[in-house]
């Protein structure tokens, strides 16, 4: 059986017959425009009825001038429809619809719409009953005629364009004398109207704007013209954008029937904002103020730059919190819709018993995700790597992929006895010690011995006595007051052929709030060779560095 939501002439729609499939070869790309309000390429006459605006959104009339104005018109509209019957007329000849779509009980058995092209005609011309009165309206006032169109119209043409004029002409037909039909629309869907039925005799538009073009894309989908939505959704995604439209954008799906028409254009948008937005310590205030399917589009990247996935759970309680204020409203968002955002497996621990204590998270729901995260922190690498992949050919995504943080994550093996001590791992990519060069530095996430936080950060430095550029690593203590603590540490790198860590530096320090100590050569190579495609140090991609740390008796 054929869709109804596809076109005949649409060459991404799929046919069952191979009449059905030759037409869409050979018809897909057909410019109709010559037989349009043309008489003699005409079966039936189109009388358009152009109503008054309800009082609500009158000033529409004259028609939008930005993105802006059609979002407030949208939402005006949205608040003032109502619930409407179809006027039918007394004529014998004349139906009568308010852009209503005939019920499916009505409709030819679907099996027709692959007969062959004359069947197909023959039986649109077949009868003249009037429409069914209980179908429903667009939901639009009844005002006053303001203004009347009549178009000659082609009824195989729109029929093959659009399931809506196809059950219109072929809906309980049985003789050929009725010729005309009526739709009744507002003032502000005229143009949007003309552009449809012009644009399916000839597939093309001959407006550009965004706000004329949305009104297009609204009334193609009220009227099933899939072909003219993706046209629509592909103009608009050429266009520029900016938040406004990209957030209207991600609105359309909850109001367009053939969302999958527009998901081209909602996938551009989202990606707008998450590019737009990446580092949002720079954009804080704006996108603090954005809807829920803003700030979605934005944590879904990742791209986000943001210091750790700590910040990121900080931020999504600050902005849930000052959206919505009552407890259950914020719970349930947090729930149901952010929580998927936040990779609660790259979060540190301290972090994550903050979450089993926060009350804007239902017990259960932050029970789970914690011991969640937990079990995949405990994982061997080689199965975190397999999480992550599954996960990333996934739609219902966990989120176990990591983040390009501006404080990177390691791992902490912490021992009390017999001495206090923890051993860190630290991986980085080729391409992040690359970015290091001539002068920068990567910091990794706090680690804490001896209830003090410490770091370590890797530098491209230039070596003091050679004169050349070469890579660097450093423990730093978190300034914490003027506590003095004696560590004993010692730095290791993993190193071809055997693949093993490889001590490459030893020292101690006593360390005071702020200070930090490290060796600026780790691996007494240049830059260059560090870095070359025979380099020792890079395993599959991957620079592993370990950080031994012992308190001193």
């Amino acid at each position: 059986m054929k869709d109804l939501n596809s076109d005949i002439f649409d060459p991404t729609a799929g046919m069952d017959s191979d009449y059905s499939r030759a037409s869409c070869a050979s018809s897909s790309d057909a410019d109709f425009g010559f037989a349009f309000n043309d008489s003699n390429f005409s079966d039936r006459l189109l009388r358009i009825e152009i109503m008054g605006e309800p009082p609500e959104s009158r000033p529409d009339s004259v028609g939008c001038t930005s993105i802006l104005d059609w979002a407030r018109r949208k939402r005006r509209r949205e608040d003032c429809k109502k619930d409407n019957v179809v006027d039918l007329n007394g004529c014998p000849e004349e139906q009568v619809l308010n852009g209503s779509q005939p019920d499916m009980d009505d409709a030819i058995p679907c099996d027709n719409l692959d007969d062959e092209p004359a069947q197909m005609i023959e039986e649109l011309h077949s009868g003249d009953e009037a429409a069914n009165g209980d179908e429903s309206s667009w939901g639009m006032d009844c005002s006053t005629v303001i203004k009347v169109k009549t178009l000659h119209i082609s009824s195989p043409i729109l029929a093959a364009k659009s399931p809506f004029f196809y059950k219109l002409f072929s809906n309980g037909m049985r003789e050929s004398e009725q010729r005309n039909v009526t739709l009744r629309i507002t003032a502000s869907e005229e143009a949007a109207l003309m552009e449809l039925l012009n644009f399916m005799y000839s597939n093309t538009l001959s407006c550009n704007t965004a706000s004329a073009l949305l009104d297009v894309l609204m009334a193609a989908d009220k009227f099933e013209v899939a072909s003219c939505m993706r046209y629509c959704s592909r103009l608009l995604r050429n266009l520029p954008m900016t938040p406004e439209s990209a957030l209207l954008y991600l609105e359309l799906p909850s109001s367009v029937l053939m969302a999958e028409a527009v998901q081209p254009l909602t996938d551009a948008a989202k990606q707008y904002l998450a590019v737009r937005y990446k580092d949002i310590t720079k954009f804080q205030d704006e996108v603090m103020a954005l809807p829920l399917a803003g700030v979605e589009a934005i944590l879904s990247s990742d791209d986000l730059q943001v210091a750790s996935e700590d910040a990121v759970y900080d931020f999504i309680l600050k902005w849930a919190r000052t959206q919505y204020p009552k407890l259950e409203e914020r719970r349930e968002v947090l729930g149901a819709r952010l929580a998927r955002y936040i990779r609660f497996p790259f979060m540190t621990c301290r972090k994550l018993k903050k979450v089993l204590t926060c009350n804007d998270f239902d017990h259960d729901v932050a029970c789970k995700l914690v011991l969640e995260a937990l079990f995949f922190k405990a994982e061997a690498p080689h199965r975190q790597r397999i999480l992550a992949a599954d996960e990333a050919s996934t739609s219902n995504r966990r989120f176990f992929i990591e983040r390009a943080y501006k404080y990177r994550p390691v791992k902490v093996v912490e021992f009390d006895r017999p001495r206090q001590q923890c051993v860190v791992y630290l991986d980085l990519k080729r391409e992040e010690c690359a970015n290091l060069f001539p002068s920068g530095r990567v910091y990794s996430q706090a680690f804490h011995l001896g209830g003090q936080g410490f770091f370590l950060s890797a530098h491209c430095n230039m070596d003091q006595q050679s004169s050349f550029h070469c890579f660097g690593l450093f423990l730093g203590m978190q300034e914490k007051g003027s506590v003095s603590f004696a560590v004993d540490y010692e730095f290791a790198a993993r190193s071809k052929p055997t693949e093993e860590f490889v001590s490459k530096y030893k020292g101690n320090y006593t360390f005071t709030g702020g200070k930090a100590v490290g060796y600026r050569n780790l691996f007494a190579i240049p830059w260059t060779s560090f870095m070359a495609e025979d380099s020792h140090y890079f395993i599959n991609g991957v620079l592993h560095l370990r950080a031994e740390l012992t308190i001193r008796n």
